[in-house]
């Protein structure tokens, strides 16, 4: 369900983090995702989770 391509991931993650979730904590419990494995997949592509806009964007 979860994209590997980095870049279809982070479109997806920030999808559901804007439509869906408060954080990406509750992302990754309701999705059963490993928030470190997509933490350290989207900064390979220079990206970091910003809590204040709840979105990876980029560093």
């Amino acid at each position: 369900m979860i994209p590997k391509d980095p870049a279809m991931l982070l479109s997806f993650i920030n999808l559901k983090l804007r439509d869906y979730y408060k954080d990406l904590d509750a992302l990754c419990e309701d999705l059963n995702a490993d928030r470190q494995e997509i933490s350290e997949k989207l900064a390979g592509i220079g990206c970091h989770y910003d809590g204040g806009k709840n979105q990876f964007v980029s560093q």
